[in-house]
């Protein structure tokens, strides 16, 4: 195959994950898949969650695509796709796990709308705790915060997180 076409056949994997994420995290990990997911809708107790299994899950076909691409003669076809996927994993962590969830201290903080549209969008997803009422479900595309935040109003509220100060207010 002409590296061209493997470089095309790579970008276009990635993009494609974007599409898998979403359905993944609206239909199965907000569905039967919730018995995960629910860990990392929770505070984390310790420096893993249940939820982290997913990352191994979906490393899996990449790994296969990947040693069957490389040693196992499927075609270079089979090493760009397992390498697209593995490209979607690693800026995954990068921006779910490291950016927003900060499981690794960094002084980074956004400044570019893109950014700070995507960490927003993420950070209204966890405002609800419950599998049912969330919104924005991709990683790298993300609806504008105020449709969000529109979403979040008209819902029936339950699962709703407090909003982070509110509960010192209410104290007093």
């Amino acid at each position: 195959m002409h590296p061209l076409l493997l470089l095309l056949l790579f970008v276009a994997t990635v993009v494609a994950m974007e599409g898998f994420a979403y359905v993944m995290h609206r239909w199965v990990m907000h569905g039967p898949g919730w018995f995960l997911h629910a860990s990392h809708h929770r505070p984390r107790t310790g420096r893993w969650e249940a939820n982290d299994l997913y990352f191994v899950i979906f490393a899996l076909p990449s790994i296969l695509l990947l040693l069957g691409g490389v040693q196992w003669g499927w075609g270079n076809w089979a090493t760009a796709v397992g390498a697209g996927i593995a490209a979607y994993g690693a800026i995954y962590l990068g921006f779910h796990d490291i950016i927003v969830h900060r499981r690794v201290s960094h002084r980074y903080v956004a400044r570019s709308r893109y950014m700070k549209r995507i960490v927003q969008a993420h950070r209204l997803h966890h405002a609800v705790e419950t599998k049912h009422g969330t919104v924005s479900f991709g990683f790298l595309i993300a609806p504008p915060p105020a449709a969000l935040k529109r979403a979040l109003a008209q819902g029936d509220r339950a699962g709703l997180r407090e909003a982070k100060g509110r509960e010192d207010a209410a104290a007093q």
